[in-house]
């Protein structure tokens, strides 16, 4: 019987066993079957972690980036808070007790030191003409602003008041009329601003603008005919002051009616 030597046979074997392998990393040389099992497992290992890794890394890298944004943000709010209406409105309650303490130097009729008192007055209103103007016209609004402006507006008015009816200079009833106007209608704006905003009318800006001259007109010493016009002036300011307050509260209650009608409106809808 003819056969096939076992050299040949042994060549054949061996040849097809080492072929594919013969030369280790040429083109013939499978990519992930160079040692069984282990390398490929160990690649896939490998892989697995550095895309673990990467994966943590991004969200690492991420969440830094989402806490950096935010610590970011509530720097440039909190910075906000310290612009130039604002500014304006802590010097004017900085003002204050300044006024105070000049407006009763040495007895608190010494012609010089109330017109120091006065200069500190008339500074403290004109800051409140523009703070306001500068936080709408440059989007400067602040909820400290919105507190403060009218504390400190109210803090200068209601202290030179004060001031004057302590001295003698005022009647009482002047400044307990004035004074109770500005406190009941800033408490009044609040209770009805669940319902809507009191906008600021043009007889309250005038009101306001007649009150400071006439103040600051008792804060001088002045006599003759330029004392008989300040009380002119501030009998127009006492009248301005009791009509817009009526006018204010008038506007309150139509507000509040308007708001009432409104929800219950919207109620019904939500029923049906």
């Amino acid at each position: 019987m003819t056969g096939v030597p076992a050299s040949a046979a042994g060549g054949s074997s061996s040849a097809r066993r080492t072929g594919p392998r013969a030369v280790p990393g040429s083109a013939h040389e499978p990519a992930e079957r160079a040692t069984p099992g282990g390398a490929v497992e160990r690649g896939a290992t490998e892989r697995g972690r550095a895309g673990r890794g990467g994966t943590e890394r991004g969200s690492t890298e991420g969440g830094a980036a989402g806490r950096g944004g935010k610590i970011t943000a509530a720097a440039v709010n909190q910075a906000s808070v310290w612009n130039v209406a604002n500014l304006l409105t802590m010097l004017r309650l900085l003002l204050v007790p300044a006024f105070v303490a000049l407006m009763l130097g040495n007895g608190g009729y010494d012609p010089a030191w109330r017109s120091f008192a006065w200069a500190s007055f008339a500074v403290a209103m004109i800051t409140d003409l523009f703070d306001g103007h500068l936080a709408r016209t440059y989007n400067l609004v602040t909820d400290f602003g919105k507190i403060a402006d009218p504390i400190a507006d109210k803090a200068i008015m209601g202290a030179a008041l004060i001031c004057l009816s302590a001295l003698g200079d005022l009647p009482w009833w002047v400044t307990a009329v004035i004074l109770g106007r500005e406190l009941g209608i800033t408490v009044l704006r609040f209770v009805v601003i669940r319902y809507g905003v009191i906008p600021a009318s043009r007889g309250g800006k005038l009101k306001t603008l007649t009150q400071g001259i006439a103040v600051g007109m008792y804060v001088l010493a002045l006599t003759g005919p330029l004392a008989t016009l300040r009380f002119w002036v501030m009998a127009a300011a006492v009248v301005l002051t009791v009509v817009t307050g009526l006018d204010y509260v008038k506007q309150a209650i139509v507000l509040r009616r308007r708001g009432i009608a409104e929800r219950k409106a919207a109620l019904k809808g939500s029923e049906a």
